[in-house]
């Protein structure tokens, strides 16, 4: 049948996509505002809301919305991103209404109450510890902040210590009233679900939902680059170079999405072939690519002993450097394949499939259907991903490191190494 989409009177879009062989239903709310809608004095805001968003309504306590989803079996959760929050849940069919109701309370009548607020500000605050005593998360979250300067697209999404303390309620409900609109968000449920019945629902419960929100539109993301180093006494290092990448928008999206699986996607990569398994250099290696509404990113992320990070970074920048000047049809056809095996594997889980939907319908106003987007990547050429590489990678980089990076090399030797003509393989520290 394919998705269904109809929009309600104050706004709200609700899709859904009938699963002929899933007995279950992935369902939520996604909203168009995330960790960098947040004003300067709000960094983490967004993140310690959606921790909220369960602990307690006017009508329900912190263990009557667990214990209701779980007495009839399901799941319910939520998730803070870069641009999107989302409220979802799992249940059987027959339980829909009762799912759609609990996410309807949480968005429409949380309390916020002050000692639930307290206790997760806690949590939160371990959260925080905890990724910080994680070497792979810090090295991305410096990643981001390096790459976007002084920009919310750059901060952690979890805040500051500080930040996270100071929050009160009032402060959360404001920035509710203000960010959640049904302008800007979307109600998508995936699996055994008739699309008019669930819209019956979803208009008995949200359909008086405000119906625009305040949310002014970020500013412009600038990508800036740099360099950020934090040596500390760790086994291993860990390593990420970026560039600039693409927006969702913007004719290379899907060039760089490819590029990635081409370079670092798996263990056919050329990354992972040359640095891994020829040389043993480390012992993980990918590349990715995180597009946004108005910007994007691509990196390569490497984890390796001290003894390797010398030479390994030089590899890095030759297989970089070598992409601009060839590419196989072979490498093309088999990230393609990848692309879309992954496609149709996610299609195959009402929980992915109800993310892709609502995502598309954020993004681009529309569901994508699966032939559209392969026909978005069959249009793509060997000398077009040669051409993507050669810009991208002359571009000013990102290079971040934690860990045991003295031997590192130096930021201008990398910059000088992906633009010059010398052979990569001679920088030095």
């Amino acid at each position: 049948m394919g998705v269904e989409v109809s929009r309600l009177s104050n706004g709200l879009t609700v899709a859904t996509e009938t699963l002929p062989s899933i007995e279950t239903v992935a369902l939520g709310v996604w909203v168009k505002s995330g960790a960098r809608n947040e004003f300067e004095n709000e960094h983490g805001i967004a993140h310690l809301l959606e921790h909220m968003a369960f602990k307690g309504t006017s009508s329900r306590s912190a263990f009557d919305i667990a214990s209701e989803i779980e007495n009839v079996g399901g799941e319910i959760n939520a998730a803070t991103s870069v641009e999107t929050t989302s409220f979802y849940a799992r249940v059987l069919s027959d339980d829909i209404p009762l799912a759609v109701d609990l996410l309807s309370d949480i968005l429409q009548d949380s309390s916020f109450d002050e000692e639930e607020l307290e206790r997760e500000q806690n949590v939160i605050l371990q959260e925080i510890g905890a990724a910080h005593d994680t070497p792979d998360d810090v090295v991305f979250d410096r990643f981001s902040e390096t790459a976007y300067h002084n920009q919310t697209i750059g901060r952690s999404i979890l805040g500051t210590p500080d930040t996270v303390r100071s929050f009160t309620p009032a402060q959360l409900r404001s920035f509710m009233e203000r960010q959640y609109g049904a302008d800007d968000m979307v109600v998508v449920a995936a699996g055994d679900v008739s699309h008019d019945a669930f819209v019956r629902e979803v208009e008995n419960k949200l359909g008086s939902f405000r119906a625009k929100s305040q949310n002014a539109v970020p500013p412009q993301a600038r990508y800036i680059g740099g360099d950020f180093r934090e040596d500390r006494d760790l086994m291993d290092a860990q390593i990420i170079l970026g560039f600039e990448g693409r927006a969702y928008h913007v004719r290379d999206f899907y060039a760089s999405q490819v590029l990635s699986m081409i370079l670092g996607g798996g263990m056919s990569s050329r990354l992972f072939q040359e640095v891994r398994e020829k040389r043993g250099l480390c012992y993980s290696v990918y590349a990715f690519h995180w597009g946004f509404s108005d910007t994007g990113i691509f990196g390569v992320h490497a984890a390796t002993g001290q003894g390797d990070l010398r030479e390994l970074m030089p590899v890095i920048v030759d297989e970089l450097k070598r992409s601009a000047d060839r590419i196989d049809q072979s490498e093309l056809d088999r990230a393609r394949a990848q692309y879309r095996a992954g496609l149709i594997m996610s299609g195959e889980s009402a929980s992915s499939r109800a993310s892709q939907i609502a995502r598309q319908l954020l993004l681009f106003g529309r569901p994508i259907a699966k032939d559209e987007l392969m026909e978005r990547l069959s249009a793509l050429t060997v000398d077009r991903l040669t051409d993507l590489s050669s810009r991208m990678f002359s571009t000013r980089p990102t290079v971040t490191g934690v860990g045991p990076v003295g031997s590192l090399a130096s930021y201008d030797a990398i910059h000088d190494s992906l633009v010059g003509p010398a052979p990569a393989r001679k920088l030095a520290v």
